[in-house]
């Protein structure tokens, strides 16, 4: 069954929640870090802060993968840091809806083809560049009284990086962080005034169902 488009909610990030306090933090691909009573939800971001032992791991930004009461599961590889021994904060962005989002597109990313050709090559030979995410559009009417408009516009005005959530109507989310490249409105004659913003893609994209 395809999914509908209406109920989709679009957030942008603005400030700081509550730290929260972490006793455990395990070595794997897929780090599960221990935290009494967190209250965090799939499709957060978290940013870590004063760990023990394993301080690679200061300043870093996880995406939420999956939580339990006690636990959660963020896409940081572990596996080669130091043992974690005590102390140390996960702090969740804060998360501001996007009001009166008509209809959005993207990602659409692409990647760039490098040439490996070479003399004894009997036909071109190929390889593929980094993924470039490219941009995410967003069209809305116009309302300058909303939050998540108006920081959408200061993060335009500032040159802020920000980032980013979709959340769809199977609870599917979608994280990534990017820059609000343009923000312009529009209106005529017998007609609303109407806004388009474009958000130019920074590093990865993160979907988790």
């Amino acid at each position: 069954m395809p999914i509908e488009s209406q109920g989709t909610v679009l957030k942008i990030s603005n400030g700081s929640g509550t730290p929260k306090n972490i006793t455990a933090i395990t070595k794997a691909a897929i780090a599960k870090v221990t935290s009494t009573a967190h209250g965090l939800t799939k499709g957060q971001i978290v940013t870590f802060a004063s760990v023990g032992g394993m301080t690679e791991i200061n300043g870093l930004t996880g995406f939420i993968l999956a939580v339990e009461t006690n636990d959660f599961y963020v896409d940081i590889n572990t596996t080669g840091f130091t043992t974690y021994t005590s102390g140390g904060t996960a702090t969740p962005a804060e998360w501001v809806a996007i009001g009166e989002v008509v209809d959005f597109s993207g990602p659409t990313g692409s990647a760039s083809v490098i040439d490996a050709t070479h003399l004894l090559s009997d036909a071109k030979e190929k390889l593929m560049g980094l993924p470039d995410e490219g941009q995410f559009t967003m069209s809305l009417n116009r309302k300058f009284s909303d939050d998540g408009q108006q920081i959408c516009w200061a993060a335009r005005a500032g040159r802020l990086s920000k980032n980013f959530q979709v959340t769809f109507m199977d609870t599917t989310v979608m994280t990534f962080g990017g820059f609000v490249l343009e923000f312009s409105s529009g209106g005529g004659v017998d007609d609303k005034i109407g806004g388009s913003i474009t958000v130019e893609i920074s590093g990865a994209v993160d979907i988790t169902p």
